[in-house]
Order: structure tokens, then C-alpha cells, then sequence
């Protein structure tokens, strides 16, 4: 399974704005995953907006602060040595400056060579252009169940 989405971003045709987009767009999760592995929380708090928000089962973060005090307990205890794998399933553009991304993701814990399929989550991403780059401002992930078409 590869990580690097950006790849995976329509190529063909004619290189429109659009493709050009949704690789800049998917190239954000390959920022944090990389951060993420390696345990470094300033760097994936780097692809967050400053009023982000991520909503997961019994959390609720606001703002990029709080998104960075989290991980960077979470990378120094349950999450030490772990990956997070995304694989886009939508990337959609509500105008030139925000795009909504919706993603089945996991995270591989030390010593699994794979997640459990019931570890799978959905989540739906809102990202929002900024100088020329893209920003993370709201996440929610929820439990995909079994299906791996989900």
C-alpha cells in the first residue's frame, strides 16, 4: 500500500488546475503521514490552520495548539514508532480555495506489520488554500466497520 497519495492524484489529460490542485491537496496527507512517522508533532501540526479543529470519538481539539499538544503526547506514548496510512476515496473542490477530502485511514501501531480491519476509520477533511499552500482545518473520523470498500 503506498502512502504517497500525491501520486495517486489523476495525471492524465491534460494537467488541468484542478489535477494540479488535488495533488498539492492529497500531498498534505503524505506531509503528515511522514511527520507522523516520524513521531515529530511540530511538523504535523504544520499542515494545520491556526482554528482548526479535529473531532474524533471523545475528542474534540480546537485549535492548532491543543492539535499540537496532543500529538506530541500522543507521539511520546501510545503513538511512539506507529505510521498512519490514508487512501483518498474523494477529493472535491467547493470553490479554487477549499477543498473537502474524505479518506479510509488507519494507524499501524509498532511491531504490526498491518492494522486490524476493524481499526479502519472514515474521515471527512476540510482544507483551505493558504499562500499558495494548503491547511488542514477541521477533521472528523469515525469507525469504518469491516468493509473494505467503506
Amino acid at each position: 500500500m503506498s502512502s504517497d497519495l500525491s501520486e495517486r492524484a489523476d495525471t492524465g489529460g491534460s494537467g488541468s488546475a484542478i489535477q494540479a490542485d488535488e495533488r498539492a491537496v492529497l500531498a498534505v496527507f503524505d506531509a503528515t503521514s511522514r511527520a507522523w512517522a516520524e513521531g515529530d508533532a511540530d511538523a504535523f501540526v504544520s499542515s494545520y490552520g491556526d482554528r482548526a479543529t479535529v473531532v474524533l470519538p471523545g475528542v474534540y481539539l480546537h485549535g492548532k495548539d491543543h492539535v499540537l499538544a496532543a500529538m506530541a503526547e500522543a507521539f511520546a506514548l501510545q503513538l511512539k514508532d506507529s505510521k498512519r496510512i490514508h487512501e483518498a476515496r474523494d477529493v472535491r473542490f467547493l470553490r479554487a480555495d477549499t477543498a473537502i477530502v474524505v479518506t479510509r485511514s488507519v494507524t499501524v501501531f509498532s511491531g504490526e506489520t498491518e492494522a486490524p480491519a476493524e481499526r479502519w476509520e472514515l474521515a471527512t477533511w476540510t482544507l483551505s488554500r493558504s499562500d499558495g499552500g494548503w491547511l488542514i482545518e477541521a477533521y472528523h473520523s469515525c469507525p469504518a466497520g469491516t468493509d473494505p470498500q467503506a
